[in-house]
């Protein structure tokens, strides 16, 4: 039977120099208890504040609750109830509804537009607080993005990892009648807010990719007819073309973490290779040079390595190469067909999806190739 895990954040402080430091959790096997945790309504400085006091509470539980490790004790189970931000913390109270994580907080706003959150982090059990002075400042008309904010600080105060609340997904929004479908590229929030369209309906566009610092998107369009590959700046939207020689098809590309280039794949006289350009030189460089199909390309965190998909054994496997290109090695053997891998953010593992005998899978496998996993298994993954 496997053995149940709740997470203290006692047993993380005892020591005082525990304190200050981030929390770090290690779940080796059994299953994950969430973390009860309170977050009252926060309390409003003036009149400019109150409009926020309550949603942004309200943000930042769904936030933590959204992750699955934490989970919220209700408002009206609260014993002690929050109506100063400077008051000491009646920490029997907390205690005595299983409160292991206290999270206050006060906003106020200006006459111009901007507000400013504080807010606190508790270790109920320990009695102590995690930071001080912690706050953001910012437009009111980005509220929801200072909750998310302030839940990603809670989040890694607690867990030890970086939150990824303040984070947004770039995708291919797709509306319309059948036969008459749209497909626009758009923005929105992790949770689905903020949607903002980057593209018209004039032509298909696939595969969007953020940067690395969220301010510009790669993505596939057939406006010419043939796919090639645009580099758009979401904040002006203004976009550029990378790759449109004439008998060229240019696809699947994916920013180098650093920025500062992307690598792709090209189709010139029937063979797909893997190429790489540097945004500042704007030149292509060639990576690999074989009579197969070469795709789907994605960096290794620290940039040395690239993964791919070819059938250069005759079927669609997964290959790792360095990044200035070189003898790729293949890392999947097992029955199926591999595509689109995706280097996990550790560095670690390579996610992947797998066609075998009808069935469609996700799966997950270490870098060399073993340890291999599959996660779902249906006819639409």
């Amino acid at each position: 039977m496997m053995m149940r895990i709740l997470i203290l954040l006692t047993s993380l402080l005892l020591a005082t120099a525990a304190v200050s430091a981030p929390l770090r959790i290690k779940i080796t096997e059994g299953v994950v208890e969430p973390l009860p945790f309170a977050a009252p309504s926060f309390i409003a400085d003036n009149a400019a504040g109150a409009e926020y006091a309550k949603a942004l509470a309200d943000i930042i539980a769904q936030d933590l609750t959204g992750s699955g490790l934490f989970r919220q004790i209700p408002e009206a189970a609260h014993i002690s109830k929050i109506t100063s931000f400077a008051s000491p913390v009646q920490y029997s109270d907390w205690k005595a509804i299983n409160a292991q994580a206290l999270i206050t907080g006060t906003v106020s706003g200006s006459a111009t537009g901007q507000i400013t959150v504080k807010f606190r982090i508790y270790d109920v059990f320990a009695g102590a607080e995690l930071g001080k002075g912690l706050r953001f400042t910012g437009s009111a008309d980005g509220w929801r993005r200072m909750a998310h904010k302030v839940a990603d600080v809670v989040y890694g105060r607690i867990t030890g990892e970086s939150g990824y609340f303040d984070s947004r997904v770039v995708f291919v929004s797709e509306t319309g009648r059948k036969g008459a479908r749209k497909k626009r590229l758009a923005i929105m929030d992790y949770d689905g807010a903020n949607v903002q369209y980057l593209t018209d309906s004039a032509s298909i566009v696939l595969a969007p990719r953020f940067s690395p610092t969220g301010d510009r998107v790669l993505y596939t369009s057939y406006e010419t007819g043939f796919p090639h590959i645009y580099l758009l700046d979401v904040g002006s939207v203004k976009r550029k073309v990378l790759q449109n020689s004439a008998g060229t098809m240019s696809f699947a590309p994916r920013f180098a973490p650093n920025g500062k280039s992307v690598v792709y794949s090209l189709e010139q006289g029937g063979n797909t290779d893997i190429f790489l350009m540097n945004f500042s030189l704007g030149k292509s460089r060639r990576l690999t040079n074989a009579a197969s199909i070469e795709t789907a390309p994605s960096f290794s965190p620290d940039g040395s390595q690239i993964v791919f998909e070819s059938d250069r054994s005759g079927s669609q496997q997964l290959y790792v190469m360095s990044a200035s290109g070189g003898s790729p090695k293949r890392i999947s053997f097992r029955d199926g067909r591999y595509g689109t891998p995706v280097w996990s953010p550790r560095g670690d593992m390579i996610a992947f999806t797998k066609q075998n005998k009808g069935r469609f899978h996700i799966g997950v496998m270490r870098i060399d190739g073993s340890k291999e996993r599959l996660l779902t298994a249906s006819f639409l993954d």
